[in-house]
């Protein structure tokens, strides 16, 4: 293959990934971060929400050698832990027996992989700032953000990868007459808080689960940490009652916690603290077309298509880009038209299709997850799964543990299979005729 000087826009998680993808192929990769070396500063209190890792994401971590090592700094998360308001609790296992998704944390990761792209020889600069491109001249001017310098820089190859309100992206959309966009918020935001570990350094819930305080029109989330404590996050209303425009006081926000999430309390000494301390941050899904420029540009991860976090795939997406983008360079070998335009056809699909299941999940994890109807609904799609598990595969599963099954197709299968258990779950009596084969033979009429 012709080696290119390549330049890539943001040194997240994605960014990252994709030099080391790139590099082992032997190419010249810069990358230009806009942030500085988390690895010497720090990242900055609460906004770290941990990410959920799982099958899509392990395999891109397995292609480029680093997943034995994530092994290490990973918990893994067998289920859901539901802490329901009543104050009784239940487990509800994610896909069949021996599947996981795995907790890890988000600085922690990003560091490996910028320690692993340097070792295999890409450069990272630091505190730059993309300005503007310049598309006539295969230029990128970048700006020092201490000394407001700027640099000119040219590039073959150029990688927007610096997220949800990308740089590129915009430079791109700019100067494109035909660009279309989309960005979407929920009226909901999120806010990190805190369980720390207990006095011995041990786990003060179960460790290996996903809790969940599902309370109908908002709900808090906690997973582990390696230390023993639990980053906790609330996503809630920005306006309304309760809000986080309405808790405005230490006094409203413990009495509120106190009743709503009465088994957390206990639990997190610096909650007022952390709740005024770390910022409310809020929760975009953003949609575009086209991603790519000829051979010179391609958008990847979140600045091509940014998701909500419910359903835990946003860096598995983005993973998963870099995947099939090593796939097409093995297939197309030198052509990057071919490459870029086929990674487009086959990756923007999936990113909608992601983000229309993720914001679809934010309503099940809130509110259904606490519903005996829905567990019920549950249940009798786990059953019939295990029956016919080549004819059925629970939506959660086809997403979070069948990298085989694309985005697009899990979206299309849940629409399907969430029709046909609406019929199921309307019969009379499905609460105590559910086993029977009446039941079963329903499902496999309605499949056919």
């Amino acid at each position: 293959m012709k080696k290119k000087e390549i330049i890539i826009i943001g040194a997240g998680l994605v960014g990252s990934l994709l030099s080391i993808y790139l590099s082992k192929r032997g190419h010249g990769v810069r990358i230009y971060e806009r942030r500085g070396d988390m690895r010497k500063e720090g990242i900055s209190a609460g906004r770290s929400i941990n990410l959920a890792l799982s099958d899509r994401g392990i395999r891109a971590l397995e292609e480029v050698g680093i997943m034995e090592e994530i092994k290490k700094i990973s918990i893994p998360m067998h289920g859901r832990y539901i802490h329901n308001a009543d104050g009784t609790t239940a487990f509800q296992p994610y896909g069949q027996e021996g599947q996981y998704i795995n907790s890890v944390s988000r600085g922690d990761l990003n560091k490996k992989l910028m320690d692993l792209a340097e070792h295999h020889g890409v450069e990272i600069f630091y505190n730059e700032r993309c300005d503007h491109i310049d598309w006539k001249k295969d230029e990128v001017i970048f700006e020092h953000t201490l000394n407001h310098k700027q640099q000119t820089t040219n590039f073959e190859l150029l990688f927007g990868s610096d997220g949800a309100y990308s740089a590129a992206r915009l430079s791109y959309q700019l100067q494109h007459d035909r660009f279309q966009y989309q960005q979407y918020f929920i009226d909901f935001g999120y806010k990190e808080l805190n369980i720390p570990a207990g006095i011995d350094g041990g786990f003060l819930l179960e460790k290996n689960a996903l809790h969940i305080w599902p309370r109908g029109n908002y709900m808090l989330i906690a997973l582990p940490n390696m230390d023993g404590s639990f980053t906790c996050t609330l996503f809630f209303p920005f306006e309304g009652d309760p809000s986080f425009a309405s808790l405005d006081t230490k006094e409203k926000v413990r009495a509120f916690f106190e009743k709503t999430f009465t088994d957390a309390v206990p639990l997190m000494p610096t909650l007022e603290d952390d709740f005024f301390h770390n910022p409310t941050a809020s929760l975009v899904t953003v949609k575009c077309y086209p991603w790519v420029k000829a051979d010179k540009f391609a958008l990847i991860g979140d600045a091509a298509h940014a998701i909500v976090p419910f359903f835990g795939q946003g860096m598995n997406c983005g993973f998963e880009d870099c995947v099939v983008l090593n796939k097409l360079i093995d297939e197309y070998q030198d052509d990057w038209d071919h490459i870029l335009s086929r990674y487009q056809e086959l990756r923007k699909p999936d990113g909608d299709a992601i983000a229309d299941l993720a914001l679809n999940n934010f309503v099940e994890m809130r509110d259904k997850v606490a519903d005996p109807r829905f567990l019920l609904q549950k249940k009798i799609e786990a059953a019939f799964s295990r029956k016919y598990p080549g004819t059925w595969i629970p939506a959660y599963s086809q997403v979070t543990f069948s990298p085989h099954i694309r985005y697009s197709e899990a979206l299309q299968n849940s629409i399907k299979q969430e029709a046909i258990m609406r019929q199921v779950m309307s019969q009379p009596g499905i609460e105590s005729t559910w086993q029977e084969e009446l039941t079963e033979k329903m499902i496999l009429d309605l499949l056919r």
